[in-house]
């Protein structure tokens, strides 16, 4: 006969802040590449950084993909980390709420208006 002391833990769905920090790292990797990607390009520039020297380094569709999903990382880390702390620090359901999505609806304003900058160029 077995015997199971203490409450049994009923999990259902939640990851328990391992996505959630697996997210954070993997996005802050892709944000490091790009800076360092970026930074290498202007320190090997010739000659002074100005316009034509931003135009030209973001005009290679490489950077261009990079970008993209930098700004698309960023917006991802941002949601995740700010997400939390509207959960931590807001208990309050209906403010909670109300913060996640202007929250969301800021972050995704600020992705398409990077992107539409990016495609400009």
């Amino acid at each position: 006969m077995a015997v199971t002391y203490g409450s049994k833990r009923n999990v259902v769905g939640a990851h328990y802040g391992v996505r959630d920090w697996i997210v954070q790292r993997a996005t802050a990797v892709i944000i490091t590449l790009f800076t360092l990607a970026l930074l290498a390009q202007v320190i090997f520039s010739h000659g002074p950084i100005g316009y034509d020297t931003w135009a030209g380094i973001f005009s290679r569709q490489w950077m261009k993909v990079l970008t993209f999903a930098v700004i698309v990382s960023l917006a991802w880390h941002a949601w995740v980390g700010v997400r939390n702390v509207w959960m931590d620090y807001v208990k309050p359901a209906g403010i909670r709420v109300t913060l996640h999505v202007l929250t969301a609806a800021w972050l995704v304003a600020c992705a398409g208006w990077g992107a539409q900058v990016l495609w400009r160029l």
